[in-house]
Protein backbone atom coordinates (compact mmCIF):
# COMPACT_ATOMS: atom_id res chain seq x y z
CA UNK A 1 0.00 0.00 0.00
CA UNK A 2 1.39 3.49 -1.00
CA UNK A 3 1.44 6.14 2.25
CA UNK A 4 -1.78 7.60 3.23
CA UNK A 5 -1.59 11.25 3.83
CA UNK A 6 -4.89 11.42 6.27
CA UNK A 7 -5.92 15.56 6.54
CA UNK A 8 -8.15 16.57 9.28
CA UNK A 9 -9.95 19.45 11.06
CA UNK A 10 -10.53 21.02 13.42
CA UNK A 11 -7.71 19.58 15.90
CA UNK A 12 -7.71 19.09 19.79
CA UNK A 13 -11.55 17.13 19.26
CA UNK A 14 -13.17 13.86 18.64
CA UNK A 15 -11.95 14.45 14.72
CA UNK A 16 -8.82 14.28 15.40
CA UNK A 17 -9.36 11.55 17.78
CA UNK A 18 -10.83 9.49 15.31
CA UNK A 19 -7.95 10.18 12.96
CA UNK A 20 -5.40 8.85 14.76
CA UNK A 21 -7.36 6.21 15.48
CA UNK A 22 -7.36 5.65 11.62
CA UNK A 23 -3.92 5.87 11.33
CA UNK A 24 -3.04 3.78 14.12
CA UNK A 25 -5.24 0.73 12.59
CA UNK A 26 -3.67 1.55 8.93
CA UNK A 27 -0.14 1.57 10.52
CA UNK A 28 1.71 4.90 11.65
CA UNK A 29 4.45 3.60 8.86
CA UNK A 30 1.87 3.86 6.22
CA UNK A 31 0.12 7.14 6.96
CA UNK A 32 0.99 10.39 7.61
CA UNK A 33 -1.57 12.64 9.89
CA UNK A 34 -1.71 16.33 8.76
CA UNK A 35 -4.13 18.89 10.25
CA UNK A 36 -6.34 20.71 7.61
CA UNK A 37 -5.19 23.89 9.33
CA UNK A 38 -2.22 25.54 7.32
CA UNK A 39 -2.32 23.18 4.65
CA UNK A 40 -2.51 23.81 1.11
CA UNK A 41 -2.84 22.05 -2.18
CA UNK A 42 0.78 21.10 -3.13
CA UNK A 43 0.68 19.11 0.74
CA UNK A 44 -1.54 16.59 -1.15
CA UNK A 45 1.14 16.25 -3.98
CA UNK A 46 3.23 13.28 -2.26
CA UNK A 47 -0.25 11.17 -1.61
CA UNK A 48 -1.93 9.23 -4.05
CA UNK A 49 -4.25 7.91 -1.35
CA UNK A 50 -5.94 10.79 0.82
CA UNK A 51 -7.67 10.83 3.26
CA UNK A 52 -10.18 14.17 4.33
CA UNK A 53 -11.93 14.24 8.06
CA UNK A 54 -14.10 16.83 8.89
CA UNK A 55 -16.70 17.67 11.83
CA UNK A 56 -20.15 18.33 11.19
CA UNK A 57 -21.65 21.80 10.85
CA UNK A 58 -23.51 22.41 14.56
CA UNK A 59 -25.58 24.64 16.06
CA UNK A 60 -22.70 26.99 17.20
CA UNK A 61 -21.58 27.42 14.45
CA UNK A 62 -24.91 28.92 12.52
CA UNK A 63 -25.59 30.62 15.49
CA UNK A 64 -22.32 32.81 15.73
CA UNK A 65 -22.15 34.13 12.13
CA UNK A 66 -18.79 32.57 11.88
CA UNK A 67 -17.94 29.32 10.13
CA UNK A 68 -15.16 27.00 12.12
CA UNK A 69 -12.38 28.36 10.21
CA UNK A 70 -10.68 24.46 9.57
CA UNK A 71 -11.97 23.19 6.35
CA UNK A 72 -13.54 26.87 5.24
CA UNK A 73 -9.93 28.20 5.21
CA UNK A 74 -8.72 25.12 3.10
CA UNK A 75 -11.75 25.60 0.95
CA UNK A 76 -9.64 27.63 -2.12
CA UNK A 77 -7.09 24.76 -2.39
CA UNK A 78 -9.28 22.47 -3.56
CA UNK A 79 -9.55 24.56 -6.89
CA UNK A 80 -5.49 24.06 -6.74
CA UNK A 81 -5.17 19.91 -6.31
CA UNK A 82 -4.50 18.00 -8.86
CA UNK A 83 -6.56 14.95 -8.69
CA UNK A 84 -4.85 13.00 -11.47
CA UNK A 85 -4.08 9.73 -9.95
CA UNK A 86 -5.24 10.35 -6.25
CA UNK A 87 -7.82 8.23 -4.98
CA UNK A 88 -9.90 10.08 -1.92
CA UNK A 89 -11.83 8.64 1.33
CA UNK A 90 -13.64 10.67 3.66
CA UNK A 91 -14.75 10.57 7.02
CA UNK A 92 -16.93 13.01 9.15
CA UNK A 93 -18.06 13.27 12.93
CA UNK A 94 -21.29 14.56 13.66
CA UNK A 95 -24.08 13.97 16.73
CA UNK A 96 -27.38 12.10 15.02
CA UNK A 97 -29.30 12.60 18.43
CA UNK A 98 -28.94 16.66 18.64
CA UNK A 99 -28.69 17.38 14.55
CA UNK A 100 -30.61 14.68 13.06
CA UNK A 101 -31.76 17.03 10.24
CA UNK A 102 -28.04 17.34 9.74
CA UNK A 103 -26.00 14.82 10.49
CA UNK A 104 -22.48 14.64 9.18
CA UNK A 105 -23.60 17.44 6.88
CA UNK A 106 -20.08 19.23 6.22
CA UNK A 107 -19.09 15.09 4.92
CA UNK A 108 -21.35 15.72 2.58
CA UNK A 109 -19.72 19.73 1.36
CA UNK A 110 -16.48 18.20 1.14
CA UNK A 111 -17.55 15.31 -1.04
CA UNK A 112 -19.63 17.39 -3.00
CA UNK A 113 -16.51 19.52 -3.88
CA UNK A 114 -14.22 16.63 -4.67
CA UNK A 115 -16.86 15.36 -6.68
CA UNK A 116 -17.11 18.77 -8.85
CA UNK A 117 -13.75 18.23 -9.47
CA UNK A 118 -14.21 14.77 -10.91
CA UNK A 119 -12.44 13.28 -7.77
CA UNK A 120 -12.06 9.47 -7.37
CA UNK A 121 -14.08 8.82 -3.81
CA UNK A 122 -14.25 5.19 -2.10
CA UNK A 123 -15.63 4.00 0.95
CA UNK A 124 -19.28 5.36 0.76
CA UNK A 125 -21.18 3.90 3.73
CA UNK A 126 -25.00 2.39 3.97
CA UNK A 127 -27.01 4.33 5.85
CA UNK A 128 -29.15 1.23 7.62
CA UNK A 129 -27.28 1.73 11.03
CA UNK A 130 -27.54 5.08 11.49
CA UNK A 131 -30.39 6.83 12.96
CA UNK A 132 -31.13 10.10 11.55
CA UNK A 133 -33.82 12.60 9.62
CA UNK A 134 -31.27 13.84 6.72
CA UNK A 135 -27.99 14.64 5.63
CA UNK A 136 -25.87 16.47 2.62
CA UNK A 137 -23.35 13.74 3.07
CA UNK A 138 -26.30 11.32 1.50
CA UNK A 139 -25.53 10.43 -2.18
CA UNK A 140 -27.23 7.85 -3.85
CA UNK A 141 -28.91 6.32 -1.08
CA UNK A 142 -25.18 6.14 0.82
CA UNK A 143 -22.60 7.96 2.84
CA UNK A 144 -20.32 9.57 0.45
CA UNK A 145 -17.47 8.19 3.69
CA UNK A 146 -17.83 7.10 7.01
CA UNK A 147 -20.09 8.92 9.36
CA UNK A 148 -18.78 8.54 13.55
CA UNK A 149 -20.60 9.78 16.15
CA UNK A 150 -18.33 9.87 19.28
CA UNK A 151 -21.26 11.74 21.42
CA UNK A 152 -23.54 9.25 21.77
CA UNK A 153 -22.01 6.13 19.73
CA UNK A 154 -18.35 5.94 20.54
CA UNK A 155 -18.95 2.28 21.41
CA UNK A 156 -19.06 1.65 17.73
CA UNK A 157 -16.31 3.96 16.49
CA UNK A 158 -13.56 0.94 16.66
CA UNK A 159 -15.59 -1.69 14.60
CA UNK A 160 -17.08 0.91 12.57
CA UNK A 161 -13.37 2.41 11.33
CA UNK A 162 -12.08 -1.38 11.26
CA UNK A 163 -14.96 -2.34 8.63
CA UNK A 164 -14.21 0.57 6.57
CA UNK A 165 -10.32 0.30 6.48
CA UNK A 166 -11.13 -3.02 5.18
CA UNK A 167 -13.25 -1.54 2.63
CA UNK A 168 -11.04 1.67 1.16
CA UNK A 169 -8.04 -0.82 1.26
CA UNK A 170 -9.27 -2.54 -1.69
CA UNK A 171 -8.70 0.98 -3.58
CA UNK A 172 -5.87 2.17 -2.08
CA UNK A 173 -2.87 0.76 -4.01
Amino acid sequence: MKKIGIFYGPTGGFTEKVAMLIQKKLGVENADLKPIIGAKANNLDKYDNIIFGCSTIGGETWDSGRPKPDWDVFKPEFDKINYSGKTFALFGLGDNISYPRHFVDNLGVIGGILLSKNAKIVGQIGKDEYEFTDSEALIDGKFIGLPINEEFESDKTEARVDDWIKLIAQDFR
